[in-house]
């Protein structure tokens, strides 16, 4: 029974994992099922403009440049870039949801989502076409898993495990995570994937929206650098927490 209760979690996402994929598939939906109008309605008030922020540009309430930091990771161009995204969201975000749990997995969501925004706003500042999608969160996950899933005994590291401890191993520090090649390789061909196809626009409600692939590099930045203040577990093995698959309670 033991042996089981450790080995069901592999297979099945945190319940704040899915609670996130939930609201972003139900986000998608309600929005696909408005009129046009209302649709694009949507879009101006939760996307993240830029030009909101210049002398001119949609939506000049205060509202939508604090939340637009936020929402605009819950909107996404097309169920491609929907699944896509839920697919990554899977495979990293669970493992950092188990490391850490329900709240620090939230909080730095919304850290790496916001970081991303900031980039995204720096690079393309006046311009009016919209960004959507979770992306940015997810480069956040994916930069904090590496910090730990390399690890001897991590689930991808040498002589990987399948039970609880393969989510409680010590973290790398940041200059071990740069000289390990497995990391490096990692951080290199997630550049390459998001130079070829994170640069572009798609559409939404017949309008461009932009996949920036700017707002990705400033969310994985943000969970690389931001890791530490979340980690519960840290860099030495005597600072285990709890059973992450016995303290799971979803949000």
């Amino acid at each position: 029974m033991t042996d089981q209760r450790h080995r069901e979690p592999i297979f099945n996402m945190p319940r704040v994992v899915m609670a996130f994929a939930a609201i972003l598939i139900v986000a998608h939906v309600a929005r696909a099922g408005l009129p046009r109008a209302e649709a694009i309605d949507v879009i101006v008030y939760f996307a993240f403009i830029p030009a909101r922020y210049g002398a001119v540009g949609p939506g000049a309430e205060l509202g939508p440049k604090v939340w637009s930091f936020v929402t605009y990771a819950l909107l996404h161009g097309s169920v491609v870039h929907l699944v896509i995204n839920l697919l990554w969201l899977a495979a990293f975000g669970s493992p950092v949801a188990w490391r850490f749990g329900p709240l620090r997995f939230v909080v730095f969501c919304v850290v790496a989502t916001v970081v991303g925004a900031a980039f995204h706003l720096v690079t393309h500042f006046g311009e009016a076409v919209p960004m959507v999608g979770a992306s940015a969160a997810i480069s956040g996950l994916m930069a904090g898993a590496i910090r730990f899933a390399f690890r001897s005994g991590a689930p991808l590291g040498v002589g990987r495990r399948t039970d609880a401890s393969a989510y409680r191993q010590p973290a790398m520090g940041l200059r071990e995570s740069f000289s390990d090649p497995r990391t490096l390789l990692f951080i290199g061909v997630w550049l390459v994937i998001n130079l070829i196809f994170g640069v572009g626009t798609v559409g939404i409600a017949g309008e461009g929206a932009g996949i920036a692939w700017q707002a990705h590099i400033g969310g994985f930045a943000a969970g690389l650098l931001t890791f530490s203040l979340f980690d519960p577990v840290g860099s030495r093995p005597s600072a285990m927490p709890p059973d992450p698959f016995e303290e799971d309670r979803g949000i």
